[in-house]
């Protein structure tokens, strides 16, 4: 007795229909997991213009078996909000200009806000070295999420390093500011 199967695998059309015989067969061997290395990032005391030293970061490390890879997207809830009010740390406009989705150099202490960079594996070209920041995809702005890190290919512990950076200007309010980082990965098939 014999087993055979898929003995005519392909596409097949005829008039009002297609037909798309066999299956693909792809076993992982890599389970698809993400990591945060710290769930809460605490900038200390701040002064007024001056960029806190050192910067904290996150690891953001991925596993992906998937044949179609992997993405990693971010947002916030709202920019940097002190506890119980309306009043804000607003986001990045870096030294020049940038948005949650371009990236541009933020070395000036006279620039204020709230933003970050990524290095590491697989992270947007935008990153171009660790001056380069961009905004957080504001939820509340209904902002699209943007991708912070990506690959079309299978790869085991891939790891890139978020750095988180603020400045306020002498006239920000005193109290504890707070708001809330999503991060989400997807395998992609």
């Amino acid at each position: 007795m014999d087993t055979v199967g898929q003995t005519a695998p392909g596409e097949y059309a005829s008039s009002g229909f297609y037909v798309k015989a066999g299956f693909p067969y792809i076993k992982t061997i890599i389970a698809f997991a993400f990591t945060i290395s710290d769930l809460s990032i605490d900038f200390g005391t701040l002064t007024p213009n001056v960029f806190p030293s050192p910067l904290p970061t996150n690891t953001l490390t991925v596993s992906s078996g998937g044949a179609g890879g992997y993405n990693v997207v971010a947002n916030e809830n709202h920019p940097l909000q002190l506890q119980g009010t309306a009043t804000n740390i607003p986001d990045t406009n870096c030294d020049t200009s940038c948005s949650e989705t371009t990236a541009a150099v933020w070395t000036n202490t006279d620039k204020y806000g709230f933003g970050y960079n990524m290095s590491g594996n697989d992270v947007p070209a935008a990153f171009v070295n660790s001056t380069y920041y961009k905004q957080f995809a504001d939820k509340s702005a209904l902002e699209t999420n943007q991708v912070v890190m990506s690959s079309n290919n299978v790869g085991k512990n891939r790891v890139a390093t978020v750095t988180y950076k603020v400045n306020v200007s002498p006239t920000q309010s005193a109290g504890n500011y707070e708001n809330s980082l999503m991060f989400l990965a997807t395998p992609t098939y």
